[in-house]
């Protein structure tokens, strides 16, 4: 899968950071089946942007911590040509924020986010029981198979997301 990662301030960048988000959708691509020449592309970016885009595209005046925008959302029969997946919206001010909520790296709550993102695009949703379990699983699959766990990171146990 080609991913493609950009910065609303170049301040964001991290080698480091790229590396894992590529290791994270690569792994959930190869789980979750998705043919090798699709193409997602992530944006990383500040609190006030990702409101920006929450407020305008889904009518919620806050900032949030991810956004997915599916490039064929509700469409049953996604043209054989169609490669281009969507994009995910990370707002990295949030994750740090929520890496120390949950006593963990800000490295594994953007590889969280990052796979939370991507499964939204693929059609994952967490609003009924059903979906949010679902949803976990194939984001513990990903991560787990990453060496990426929910249960200790860093030498303390981790809280349950609830987005």
């Amino acid at each position: 899968m080609e991913i493609t990662i950009n910065y609303s301030d170049m301040k964001y960048y991290s080698e480091e950071l790229e590396a894992l988000i590529h290791k994270v959708l690569e792994k959930g691509a190869e789980l979750q089946k998705v043919p090798e020449d699709a193409e997602i592309s992530v944006l990383i970016c500040d609190g006030e942007t990702i409101h920006e885009l929450n407020r305008d595209y889904r009518h919620v005046d806050a900032p949030t911590d991810v956004l997915s925008f599916a490039l064929n959302e509700g469409e049953d029969d996604i043209p054989e040509e169609e490669k281009a997946l969507g994009d995910i919206v990370i707002n990295l001010d949030r994750a740090v924020e929520q890496a120390k909520e949950f006593g963990h790296s800000k490295e594994r709550e953007m590889a969280y986010l990052s796979v939370h993102g991507f499964l939204h695009i693929l059609g994952y949703d967490h609003y009924d029981p059903e979906e949010k379990k679902a949803m976990r699983k194939a984001e513990e699959d990903i991560l787990g198979a990453c060496g990426i766990t929910r249960m200790m990171t860093e030498g303390k146990l981790e809280a349950e997301h609830e987005g």
